[in-house]
């Protein structure tokens, strides 16, 4: 039998704080053996990043500490070494790809120079070997002009070209073990897809171990021999991954792969997901931890822990599983997706809410006398009661597009139209009111909210502004109201943002937007930081509210599988232009533009019995500073012919409300 590179006993973590000690992780037990891949999955807050930072020993910079347990490597226990002897072993033996490499490189350094340092520390090699080796490993982790990279700092790199980056520091010494901890987070499909079959071509031509931590069961799916599913600090179901997502042994396994969004769930109906939130380390309940979000908890359940257990070949922590799998309803099922409920032949009789013509935004760049064209030419139209899903690369312009079309960003040139009346170059009086009916969720929760108000001031500050003369009676009665309307308790009112989690976070800044009655909201990236099972619940709760309001959406999102489960229709933006758009099913069934049909190729498609690989987009998006000429895509278009780098398409209409911006969309 093959040894086992790091071996995981009974490993407990705690955070000690002046008043309690509280604990993070309790008694886990886990193998990784060479060349394997092993994924930590869960909810925030499970105590997956705790686990990798205990086994790298980073955890005692954050007040943790170890107080139980053995982490081995190889024949040695990580946890009794010295400082010195760490430093040995952190970059050598076992490296790490942080989930934000613009925090984990050093901003005055370049790459190079951090590449070279690790490589000089750790294989012994001079200067200019070290600087030769970093340009083959920026070559091999797909970096193009990587002597150009070497001499750039971190800021200058794109995102997806900054974790490549990191791969290759991780890789640089050939360390035995990698711990990959939400290395695609945040990540445009296409660039996930990319980071996913580059750790694949890692792992089989460097033979190295990987332990992923991650929240997406798809980047799991993708990557994991095995999968551990970690809760509130525990491993409560450990299988293949073939068993895994064929059959879950856990009711919370269940519940997080019913809540990833897929091809097969019915259009317009509300999306599984598991209701409630991980319990805080201080308010851990007695027995079953998931005891009180499970639909199949009983009363053993609530007073006796349940141990994680070996059944039929592989572990869960559950006292009924052997009855639950027997339960028809224990199979996720799946179900043919329905056509749009609304006929979009007929868009031309419904009423138009916001038109946006000819749009416009440039940004100059005094030094080079250039301009980068965030936004070029752009006009479509949002019907009363619809949601429009906007999708594209990072840098393709969508969040710039938005926040023009609410004039956040005045426009270079073009027009919008709220209702058939202009509002751009409007008076801020004038403008002030308009905003009354139109709001913003935005992608961070947490800092587009003041830290130090309470929720109540929160939410009363736009009740303030636009509803002038309203009574402090009922002000609190309106505030009580919003927070019930959002699934928040109203005792909580009292409350800072610090005290929430980030679905909760979300929910407040969902109350404060629709405060006011507005008629349109502007959702960016709205659920692109959450775990899959929160997810769930704030797009259940758009749409709830969607339907009780009459509120319209324009919902901007990188996840094709969420945009295509709460749009009615779909754009599809790059470099500043839209290159498609249809309803939503007809767009992601028969997508006519190439770059369409390449975002759509990357997504991950799962379900309980089927996984298929990803398929990458190669290159990057061009700077909006120096488009090419003629098609825009054409330089990353396996269908580029010279007629596309000559002239640049028309945006037209092939078909009834599906409009293409490419040569050969028909063919």
């Amino acid at each position: 039998m093959m040894d086992n590179l790091l071996t995981v006993e009974g490993l407990t973590v705690d955070f000690k704080s002046k008043s309690s000690v509280l604990n993070a992780v309790s008694t886990i037990f886990f193998t990784i053996k060479p060349s394997e891949t092993i994924c930590l999955v869960g909810e925030s807050g499970s105590g997956k990043s705790v686990t990798s930072k205990a086994i790298m020993l980073l955890i005692e910079y954050e007040n943790g500490v170890i107080t139980k347990g053995t982490v081995t490597l190889g024949n040695r226990d990580i946890v009794k070494l010295s400082n010195r002897e760490l430093i040995n072993i952190r970059g050598k033996k076992i490296a790490m790809i942080f989930q934000e490499p613009s925090t984990a490189f050093d901003p005055v350094f370049t790459i190079g120079q951090q590449l070279v340092e690790m490589m000089q520390r750790h294989l012994k090699l001079s200067k200019k070997q070290a600087y030769e080796r970093g340009v083959q490993l920026l070559t091999r982790v797909g970096l193009s002009d990587p002597n150009v990279r070497m001499e750039q700092f971190p800021h200058e790199l794109s995102g997806g070209m900054l974790q490549r980056a990191m791969i290759a520091m991780a890789i640089s010494c050939n360390p035995d073990l990698i711990i990959a901890d939400e290395p695609t987070t945040a990540l445009d499909v296409t660039v996930q897809a990319q980071i996913i079959a580059l750790l694949k071509e890692l792992k089989e031509e460097y033979h190295t171990s990987i332990l992923l931590i991650t929240h997406d069961l798809s980047v799991a799916s993708q990557l994991a021999d095995r999968i551990f599913v970690m809760y509130a600090g525990e491993i409560v179901e450990q299988a293949s991954m073939e068993q895994l997502f064929s059959l879950p042994y856990h009711p919370y396994t269940k519940g997080l792969l019913q809540s990833i969004p897929n091809e097969h769930q019915i259009k317009h109906k509300r999306l599984p997901s598991i209701e409630g939130t991980i319990p805080t380390l201080a308010e851990m309940p007695a027995g079953c931890r998931f005891h009180p979000r499970c639909t199949f908890a009983t009363e053993k359940c609530r007073e006796e822990r349940p141990p994680l257990r070996n059944f039929q070949g592989r572990e869960s922590a559950c006292w009924h599983i052997k009855e639950l799998i027997q339960k028809p309803e224990w199979l996720v099922k799946n179900h043919p997706v329905i056509e749009d409920e609304v006929d979009y032949r007929e868009n031309q009789e419904r009423e138009v809410l916001l038109e946006i013509k000819s749009l416009h935004k440039y940004y100059p760049i005094k030094q080079a006398n250039k301009k980068i064209k965030a936004v070029n030419n752009v006009s479509f139209q949002i019907f009363k009661g619809e949601t429009v899903g906007l999708v594209g690369e990072s840098g393709s312009g969508k969040s710039t597009l938005g926040r023009t079309i609410l004039q956040l960003e005045t426009p270079t040139a073009g027009d919008v139209l709220f209702n058939g009346q202009s509002i751009v170059h409007l008076r801020k009086s004038a403008m002030r009111d308009r905003r009354k009916h139109m709001q913003m969720i935005f992608q961070d929760p947490y800092g587009s909210i003041d830290p130090k108000w309470t929720i109540k001031e929160i939410i009363a500050e736009p009740l303030k502004v636009h509803l002038k003369g309203i009574s402090a009676n009922e002000m609190e009665n309106r505030i009580q109201q919003l927070l019930q309307v959002v699934g928040l308790n109203p005792e909580w009112s009292s409350r800072y943002p610090h005290e929430f989690s980030g679905g909760q976070r979300q929910r407040i800044g969902i109350a404060r937007a629709i405060a006011i009655n507005p008629s349109f909201i502007l959702a960016d990236e709205a659920v692109s930081a959450l775990d899959v099972s929160v997810q769930a619940q704030i797009i259940n709760l758009l749409k709830d509210l969607q339907q009780k309001l009459g509120l319209t959406y324009l919902f901007i999102g990188h996840d094709l599988n969420i945009v295509r489960h709460v749009a009615d229709r779909v754009a599809v933006m790059y470099l500043g232009k839209i290159v498609e758009m249809a309803p939503s099913e007809k767009l992601f069934q028969d997508p006519k533009h190439p770059y369409t049909k390449a975002l759509i190729a990357a997504m991950p498609k799962i379900n309980s019995s089927h996984i298929t690989e990803q398929i990458s987009l190669d290159g990057e998006i061009p700077s909006p500073a120096n488009p090419p000429s003629g098609c825009a895509f054409r330089t990353r278009c396996p269908f580029a012919t010279e007629h596309c780098s000559r002239e640049e398409p028309d945006f037209v209409e092939i078909a009834p409300n599906h409009s293409v911006q490419c040569h050969y969309a028909l063919n």
